[in-house]
């Protein structure tokens, strides 16, 4: 089990907070919405077909006014590690969040440690949560590296942001067993009415909330993204 796994479980037993991430930041305004509202995370998608695509420069000014204590999240579709952490240092993450086989396999194939290839040790590795269905295997070198595994949903093609679930139910007992291995966060499809049957069925380390929270593709919601952490903080406080 890896050292973040530890801390995961001595955390949770804890403090019973559910760590949230609200994702696809595009202006500081939203940024500091959703640190006001109480999120952990914030996330910066670095993909130019996503409508959710941020510039290096414009994530980095909005980085440099949030507080030292909230994760920053870099959200990597298929890019290899030296450009992933030449945009990490440049912008100032403190996490990767990892989509697509190309970046995974060229960071599973580097023998350096995720600090020295990604430029942060905090790695997020994507898996399609309908994918879980036919069981899964996670390698010793995979445990030891991640920060969590986000399992999200995919529409057409399309990976993240797609507004949609993942078939909670035919997953919920493998979802479960991999929690025993490393954290897990649970993304695709949650908003505010929703979230709180997705805590209750999986339990998850984190929430992962994107177009659930949005006015428009880009552009947040500012009482959706209030709504969403208050009904994580409240189903905390019920099963705490």
């Amino acid at each position: 089990m890896s050292v973040c796994t530890i801390v995961f479980y001595l955390w949770r037993t804890t403090l019973f907070m559910t760590w949230v991430k609200i994702c696809g930041m595009t202006n500081l305004e939203d940024a500091l919405t959703a640190v006001d509202a109480g999120a952990d995370a914030v996330g910066f998608v670095f993909y130019e077909k996503s409508p959710r695509n941020v510039s290096v420069e414009a994530a980095r000014e909005i980085v440099e006014k949030l507080p030292e204590g909230v994760e920053k999240v870099g959200v990597f579709v298929d890019l290899d590690s030296e450009q992933i952490r030449e945009i990490v240092l440049t912008v100032g993450l403190s996490a990767v969040q990892l989509h697509g086989p190309e970046s995974m396999n060229c960071l599973w194939e580097d023998l350096r440690s995720t600090a020295e290839s990604v430029g942060t040790s905090k790695l997020i590795p994507m898996m399609y949560g309908d994918a879980l269905k036919d069981g899964f295997l996670l390698g010793q070198n995979v445990r030891d590296q991640v920060f969590a595994i986000l399992l999200d949903s995919r529409s057409d093609g399309t990976a993240g942001g797609t507004g949609t679930t993942f078939d909670w139910g035919l997953v919920r007992e493998m979802v479960q067993l991999m929690s025993l291995a490393v954290p897990v966060i649970v993304a695709g499809g949650l908003t505010p009415t929703n979230v709180s049957e997705a805590m209750r069925l999986f339990q998850p380390f984190g929430l992962d909330v994107a177009s659930g929270v949005e006015a428009r593709p880009g552009k947040k919601d500012a009482e959706k993204v209030r709504a969403f952490v208050k009904a994580v903080r409240d189903a905390d406080r019920k099963v705490g």
